[in-house]
């Protein structure tokens, strides 16, 4: 998987997961309203950076008939990404949070999401439809997260179709972002997690998330079950160190970028691993893969919110360049 995330050139990427509400906390006292959520930031990100690659990315979950999902819906499309196979829930509405940011950028969040659509994306008769289209997609992404949100029943049905996609060639990415709080106990979680794992080809990994939930006593350990699972690439990011990435080459160190001022560290690690994707499925390398990771990662940080606008995209390095190269 070094030269190319697929033999085949991608035309269609699906996101499965939840998009909220965002209410941020501003300077002057007020509250700044947009749209969020891991997979949906990463769709973002995603689509922004592989805009001239001729790839449909999609979104898929499910919304209310509400005002505030069709104002959420249309910024999707402003955004480029397809919601063709998004579901709509007539009567629910929306999930909803609240970043709280201190003096170094760190945040804090506040949740409501309890009756969220999201979390009968799979749910019912008229999500079959929904389920058979997963095996269309040459690729699907999803989190922790996505997986948590939804009804116990749901997410058999999701594990069962992802299991026939992926039979049929399609490739599974896992971001693990693991919230405690979105699952009935530690246990439950692992083993979601255990069988998702399975079932992955790359695993983009933020450290203290998977510490926390496995208990992995340092990175070789993390390394050595993830391939005792079966992941053929893991990208694991630590924060403002270095990213470790291991693939059936070995394993390299990619240093991140050094930043004056952080503004806001919300969807930090959601835009590292869409930038990593997007080098990958252009063919680049897992080391500047990470480099892309940790490119955009470090912009966004310096910016308030989930999203940054598109003007402030940077630069990414050129997808022939080695770790000693300059950008």
């Amino acid at each position: 998987m070094s030269a190319a995330f697929l033999a085949t050139p991608i035309t269609r990427i699906g996101l499965i997961g939840e998009c909220m509400v965002e209410l941020r906390s501003q300077m002057d006292g007020q509250l700044g309203q947009a749209f969020g959520g891991d997979t949906l930031n990463a769709a973002v990100y995603l689509r922004r950076l592989l805009g001239g690659a001729g790839v449909q990315v999609d979104y898929l979950t499910a919304v209310g008939d509400d005002s505030l999902s069709q104002a959420m819906r249309a910024c999707w499309r402003e955004e480029g990404i397809g919601d063709e196979r998004v579901r709509v829930l007539p009567g629910r509405l929306p999930g909803l949070y609240l970043i709280q940011t201190d003096a170094d950028g760190e945040r804090r969040f506040l949740y409501w999401r309890g009756e969220a659509a999201a979390r009968e994306c799979f749910d019912g008769a008229d999500a079959q439809p929904l389920l058979a289209a997963l095996a269309g997609y040459q690729v699907l992404y999803l989190s922790g997260i996505s997986l948590a949100v939804l009804t116990d029943t749901g997410r058999e049905r999701l594990f069962a179709a992802l299991r026939e996609a992926r039979a049929t060639g399609t490739r599974l990415v896992f971001d693990n972002n693991y919230r405690p709080r979105l699952w009935a106990g530690v246990q439950a979680a692992r083993t979601a997690y255990q069988r998702l794992l399975q079932l992955t080809d790359l695993a983009l990994v933020t450290w203290e998330d998977d510490a926390a939930l496995f208990g992995f006593a340092d990175e070789a350990a993390l390394f050595a079950q993830y391939a005792e699972w079966g992941v053929a690439e893991v990208a694991l990011k630590r924060g403002a160190r270095s990213c470790l990435v291991q693939d059936r080459q070995g394993r390299q160190e990619v240093d991140g970028e050094a930043v004056a001022r952080v503004v806001d560290t919300t969807a930090a690690g959601d835009s590292f691993s869409a930038a990593y994707l997007a080098c990958r499925l252009q063919g680049g390398t897992p080391d500047v893969a990470a480099r892309w990771g940790h490119r955009l990662a470090a912009t966004v940080i310096q910016h308030p919110g989930a999203l940054i606008p598109r003007a402030a995209m940077p630069a990414m390095p050129a997808l022939s360049l080695s770790l000693t190269a300059q950008a």
